[in-house]
This record gives structure tokens, C-alpha cells and sequence, in this order.
């Protein structure tokens, strides 16, 4: 009599696993601004690229660049000497509408430490009335040092307000309310068949790096490997759109 093969004991199913759901920070979009809460304290992203905080009258912009047109031109690679003006003439506006009592310029104002010197007489002019203005901070950044401090304002390796902590590196495993530039991100994001890259603020309500400020500024897309130790559950980008901000979470966000 033939043996009979035992037959096979049915399998447990396996257990579905719970979908992996990433929490959306909250954002409010009021006219061309994006409001939003960074470390508790309320912050609204500019198109322009600036963040304020209303509460300390506080207008923060990062990495100007000031004099990068002149700089390359020194060592023979000429671009159109407008940077400085362009940058100026933008913030300047900012401060006419939204009279800060604090401004902060963090880190890497200036191209290099000799970018003071060789500014135009009427974009000197142009920063000193803003730097009289307002109290001015220049949080010192990689390119530019002290140097900036010659021409008004303090200069402070980073600074405290309040809750919040502004300095020019972000640091991975920095505390909430850290507020740093110097990636200069950008965001590449899809819609409607097409995809755009622009620049952008990047954080996930706890920690927030800035977008440069400065007219010939290039970017770093937020998808690169430099930002996953800052966001390391990822994060939303801020994007900078020609009249307003406009929020992209992070499934939107595109490789370059």
C-alpha cells in the first residue's frame, strides 16, 4: 500500500503590516506667505526667501553672497556686476514693508572677507540706512567672518531668541528651534505633467534650514544625502514660487 504524503498544515496568514503614515506639518497659507510653527513659536516664509517672526519683529534672510559678481571677476571669470544691488534692492523693500526692529543676516553675507571693500559707493550707502534702521545682526558664516562688522551692525557666532537658536551650520542632533543656512536648498516637485526646481525653505517644524538669499546663489537639492541627518523622517519643502510659497510634502519632492 502506497504511503500517503502527510498533508501540508495550512499557514497562518501573515500579518499585514500597519502602512508607514508620515505626519504633515501644518501650514497656513496667508496671501503670498506660508505661516507655520517652528520649535512653538509662529514663523512665515517669505516668496522672497526671508523668514519673519512677528512676534520678535524679526526678519532673518541667509547666505547673500554679497560681491560674488566681483569676486569671480577678480580671478577672470566675469559676471554681470548686479548681485549686490539685486540682493539690497530686494531686502531693502522686505524692511520698508515689514519695519523689523531686529534684522539677521546668517552667515556667508559676504562672498569673501574682502567683498566690504569693494562695494559700489551707492550699494554701501543703500546697507548702511537698512543697518540703521533696525538692530543688525550678522551671524558669521564660512565665506565672509567678522568682515561684514565693518560696515555697522554686530556680529555673533549664533544667536539666541528666545525659544529659537539662529547660526550659519546646521548641526544634526541639534535641538528644536534650530534656524540655519548655508545647504542653500532647493526643491525639484512635479505637477501637472512637468516638474520644476526652485528654491526653497526646508524643515519639519522643528528644525528649519534657509534658502539663499543672494542673486547668484546656486542650490543643493533637499533630496541629497547632506540633508537626511537633519531630517532624518524627512521633511517639507517650502518652495519659493514667483508670488508666493507654496508647500510640498515629501512624496512630492523629486531627485535632480
Amino acid at each position: 500500500m502506497p504511503m500517503l504524503s502527510p498533508r501540508p498544515r495550512p499557514r497562518p496568514p501573515r500579518a499585514k503590516r500597519a502602512p508607514v503614515v508620515r505626519s504633515v506639518m501644518p501650514v497656513a497659507l496667508a496671501g503670498a506667505t506660508a505661516e507655520f510653527k517652528l520649535g512653538g513659536v509662529t514663523a512665515a516664509a517669505h516668496p522672497e526667501g526671508a523668514l519673519w517672526l512677528a512676534e520678535a519683529r524679526t526678519l532673518i534672510v541667509s547666505d547673500l553672497h554679497l560681491e560674488k559678481g566681483s569676486s569671480f571677476a577678480l580671478r577672470g571669470q566675469m559676471l554681470p556686476p548686479y548681485d549686490t544691488h539685486a540682493a539690497l534692492t530686494k531686502l531693502d523693500a522686505l524692511m520698508r514693508r515689514l519695519a523689523p526692529d531686529i534684522v539677521v543676516s546668517l552667515g556667508d553675507s559676504f562672498h569673501d572677507r574682502g567683498g566690504p571693500a569693494r562695494m559700489h559707493y551707492e550699494d554701501r550707502a543703500l546697507l548702511q540706512d537698512m543697518i540703521g534702521r533696525c538692530d543688525w545682526i550678522w551671524v558669521e558664516g564660512n565665506h565672509d567672518g567678522k568682515a561684514a562688522e565693518t560696515l555697522g551692525g554686530v556680529a555673533r557666532e549664533d544667536l539666541h531668541l528666545g525659544a529659537l537658536i539662529l547660526r550659519h551650520h546646521p548641526r544634526a542632533g541639534a535641538a528644536p528651534g534650530e534656524i540655519a543656512g548655508h545647504l542653500h536648498p532647493c526643491a525639484r516637485v512635479s505637477g501637472r505633467g512637468r516638474s520644476v526646481r526652485r528654491r526653497c525653505f526646508a524643515t519639519d517644524g522643528a528644525r528649519l534650514v534657509m534658502p539663499a538669499f543672494g542673486a547668484f546663489t546656486g542650490g543643493l537639492n533637499i533630496c541629497d544625502d547632506a540633508f537626511a541627518p537633519l531630517f532624518p523622517e524627512g521633511a517639507m519643502a517650502l518652495v519659493l514660487g514667483r508670488e508666493r510659497v507654496l508647500p510640498a510634502p515629501q512624496e512630492r519632492l523629486l531627485h535632480d
